[in-house]
């Protein structure tokens, strides 16, 4: 089925109130400031910049596979630069963390160690580089298991334990993590658990040329330009992810055709391992933040199309032989596609 077919036919939109209409512009204009501010920062990547932006306000993380140099850190950085704390958020929590990741790296050395005073006669808890806004961690599959196991608790549940205390990291925990496709030298691949706790799995290509000419053409005016730039509070990003997820409506269409895709992928003969039921929960709130950036109300087919590729590509394991996974989507997709595009009609 071509997506022509699809975004013929939309989803009418639910009637809301005007305060709710209100509030979603408003959640609307944090997230346009937000997606405006990365974008003078980090050129020629539109789409990766929209796809983060909707992992964050959805409560989800990304994984980059990239090549060095391809702006990872940038955006990275512009991201957790963008959003600065409010006047009550704890002063631990920093709006961005680097973490580069080695094979000697210990799980303290991301999520803090209980330090001795000496003046106290006490331990106290030191802070690690997880208890930022946004984290990331580069070349995340270069680390033992056992930091990857530490970072499966952060990325799932949103806390760290060290010597059996647990510590809350905060609500707007985001990472992006990279790594490398073509270096496999000396690396722990990522087990499926893990893979499943990232939203989005995106392949970074080089910019077009024209994109690449703008970055050597104002590299001087981009470097000095994060205390110029716009930003946004925690709190408001925070309030923007309630609003949108209480006011973008998902119709049972929207679910009933994302569930027949999943079953139809796990009969496919040429899968062999179907992605789970968590994925389609985390997608909800993805989609919702899609159509949102787009001035909707409602979820419709074309955040679907969007979205789907990049939620299951990294949770589906293919048959021996078979290659290209856009293709077993977009025929696992094609039916229930069309019968949420007839379902619209009536």
């Amino acid at each position: 089925m071509s997506s022509d077919s699809v975004a013929e036919v939309e989803e009418l939109p639910t009637a809301v109130s005007d305060d709710s209409s209100s509030e979603l512009a408003e959640a609307l204009k944090v997230l346009t400031a937000l997606q405006n501010t990365v974008n003078k920062q980090v050129l020629g990547r539109d789409d990766v910049i929209e796809l983060a932006i909707i992992a964050l306000v959805a409560d989800g993380h990304i994984l980059l596979e990239d090549f060095p140099g391809s702006g990872k850190t940038t955006l990275a950085k512009a991201l957790g630069e963008a959003i600065i704390n409010g006047s009550s958020s704890d002063e631990s929590i920093v709006p961005f963390r680097r973490i580069q990741f080695t094979p000697d790296l210990l799980p303290s050395d991301v999520t803090g160690v209980p330090v001795f005073d000496s003046n106290s006669n006490a331990f106290h808890f030191r802070h690690g580089p997880l208890f930022a806004h946004v984290v990331l961690a580069d070349e995340i599959n270069r680390t033992s298991p056992k930091v990857q196991s530490a970072m499966l608790e952060a990325m799932g549940e949103k806390q760290v334990t060290v010597d059996n205390v647990t510590y809350a990291l905060d609500d707007l925990f985001f990472v992006i993590a990279t790594q490398n496709p073509l270096d496999l030298v000396g690396t722990y691949p990522l087990p499926t658990p893990q893979l499943d706790r990232f939203l989005f799995k995106i392949t970074m290509e080089h910019i077009n040329r024209e994109s690449e000419l703008d970055v050597l053409d104002t590299y001087k005016e981009r470097r000095d330009l994060s205390a110029q730039l716009n930003t946004v509070t925690r709190d408001e990003v925070l309030k923007a992810r309630k609003t949108i997820d209480a006011e973008v409506v998902i119709s049972p269409a929207i679910k009933t055709a994302l569930v027949d895709i999943s079953r139809n992928l796990r009969e496919d003969d040429r899968v062999l391992q179907g992605n789970s039921t968590r994925s389609m929960v985390l997608l909800l709130p993805a989609l919702q933040v899609s159509a949102a950036l787009r001035g909707r109300e409602y979820v419709s087919a074309d955040d679907i199309e969007l979205l789907l590729p990049r939620v299951l590509g990294h949770r589906i394991e293919l048959a021996p032989g078979v290659a290209d996974i856009e293709k077993v989507l977009l025929d696992n997709m094609r039916t229930p596609m069309e019968q949420l595009a007839k379902s619209t009609l009536s």
